[in-house]
């Protein structure tokens, strides 16, 4: 096994482990900072709650946004003026989310593509419904469901734990190239 993918290996299951403590974006986010030394505890704290689909709402997957988050740190523009910083930062990113989509598709075994990386449509996919996780009885049901659970949002946040950890590689790979 090569360095990088023991390095990528490290982020699935940091991310992955990290879930238990709930908080999909903040568990891919750290587990990326932690192997790619990226970034500070400022950004961990702001991604606090991005989790469940934007503050639970079932919007934009939490851990897709953490490993984007990630990838940022790398990429991002430093100041607002910085136009085409801003630009070239998209089609990483855009690669970054059809690589989650598709190793979710692979891993969870699903049928069909994902039409994007909504929370709920995710929760559909994996447990056949989607849940209110606003709604205390919503929440749990998606507990009991198996929403925390290595076959749940723990596995999701491994996937985008392992997506974000090759983004980030071949990023670090393309600038030692240019040096």
């Amino acid at each position: 096994m090569s360095t990088n993918d023991e390095r990528i290996q490290r982020a699935k299951k940091k991310a992955h482990w990290y879930d238990q403590y709930s908080g999909c974006s903040q568990s891919v986010l750290l587990s990326l900072q932690e192997e790619f030394d990226i970034g500070n505890n400022e950004v961990f704290k702001a991604a606090t709650v991005i989790s469940g689909g934007i503050a639970r709402r079932g919007e934009t997957c939490g851990a897709i946004i953490g490993a984007l988050m990630a990838v940022s740190l790398l990429i991002g523009r430093e100041k607002m003026e910085e136009t085409e910083v801003y630009r070239e930062a998209m089609e990483p990113s855009w690669d970054l989310i059809n690589r989650f989509r598709d190793e979710l598709k692979k891993q969870f075994g699903f049928e069909q593509e994902l039409n994007g990386t909504l929370c709920s449509e995710i929760q559909e996919k994996i447990y056949g419904k989607s849940f209110d996780m606003t709604n205390p009885d919503g929440y749990q049901a998606f507990l009991d469901a198996g929403g925390h659970s290595d076959s749940g949002c723990f596995k999701v946040c491994g996937i985008a734990g392992q997506v974000g950890a090759e983004k980030i590689l071949e990023i670090l790979q393309d600038r030692e190239a240019k040096k």
